[in-house]
Parts: structure tokens; sequence; C-alpha cells
């Protein structure tokens, strides 16, 4: 199950789906046709299935997305930052199933916080996976618990989805309630 958050992405995952042996689902943000700003090379390449990329570097608390999301996590760990002097790493997972468990442990063991965002409920999303098996394979290097910023449980119509989104906002402070751990 493959998402991206770039153009470049969607080629080089697209691809990589169509060439693989085993079924994949290949999900596209429409949103994605209304931000892409960048030039997708027109040569033919592909990028690995089930390996995150580490889009922004850091030391105090890993942030985990996939698709749209990635924009606004890179945002908010600008905003960190600047105004709150927290290095945040961001990771885009690009394939959720299967997920890339390693650079994910690799980078909560180094932070020791963890924040997971997604578009889906909290409840049964992703992220809870996720988290999950964070505290399985991370939990004597964490100094917080983990924390999902997600959708709401509960239905809603497409005309209330900026509501309903993550938004930096609300990254924003679960970035200052992970700082404030004690």
């Amino acid at each position: 199950v493959s998402t991206q958050s770039t153009g470049i992405q969607a080629k080089g995952l697209l691809l990589s789906c169509i060439r693989d042996q085993n079924p994949c689902i290949f999900f596209e943000p429409k949103v994605l046709y209304r931000i892409a700003a960048e030039e997708v090379p027109l040569g033919d390449y592909t990028l690995p299935l089930s390996q995150a990329d580490t889009v922004r570097e850091g030391t105090d608390i890993t942030m985990i997305g996939w698709g749209t999301v990635v924009h606004v996590l890179l945002e908010v760990a600008q905003m960190a930052q600047e105004q709150l002097g927290i290095s945040c790493e961001v990771i885009d997972l690009q394939t959720i199933m299967p997920y890339d468990s390693a650079t994910i442990e690799k980078s909560v063991k180094k932070t020791g916080k963890a924040m997971i965002v997604h578009e889906a409920p909290l409840t049964q999303g992703f992220g809870a996976e996720l988290a999950a098996r964070i505290q399985e394979t991370c939990f004597l290097h964490l100094e917080a618990p983990i924390q999902r910023v997600t959708g709401w449980d509960t239905p809603f119509g497409y005309i209330y989805e900026p509501f309903y989104l993550p938004d930096k906002w609300r990254c924003l402070d679960t970035i200052k309630k992970l700082a404030d751990y004690m």
C-alpha cells in the first residue's frame, strides 16, 4: 500500500508498484494536484517500496506521516524550530504496508519522542499500529507517551474537511505537549 507526498514520489512509487510481482494499492491524494511545485524527471526511475524517507533531520521529536500530511509536518517542524527551538525529525513513510519499521525505530531511539500524524480517524487508524510497534521496540528509549494527531472519530461532510484534518496548529500544540513532558 503506497501513498506519496510529491510528484517525484508519485511517479517513482507508481512505476515500482507496476513492476512489483505482488499486488499493490496506490493511493493518489487529489490535493497533491494543486500543490505540486516540482519538476518530475522524464526518464524512467523507480523508488523502493517499503522504504521511508527522512525528509528533515532533527534531534528532539520524531514526526511520522504519509501522503499530504507530510507537507503539514514540514511546515510545523519549521515553526517548532523558529518559535520553540525544538528540532523535529520528519519521516515520510511512502509505503504504509509493509512499512519501514527500521527507519522509525532508529529515529525514535535518537529523539526519545514520537508523534504520528494521519488523516484517518483516531480509532482504528494506521497510527495505532505504528504506536504499538514503537512501544514494543523503543519502550526503554521513550521519554514521553507516543502522541497521535488524526482526524476526528466522527463522520463529516466534505465541506467540513478543513476542520476535520490535522492542521499545523493541532500538530504544534502536540509538539509543545511532548516538549513539556517530564
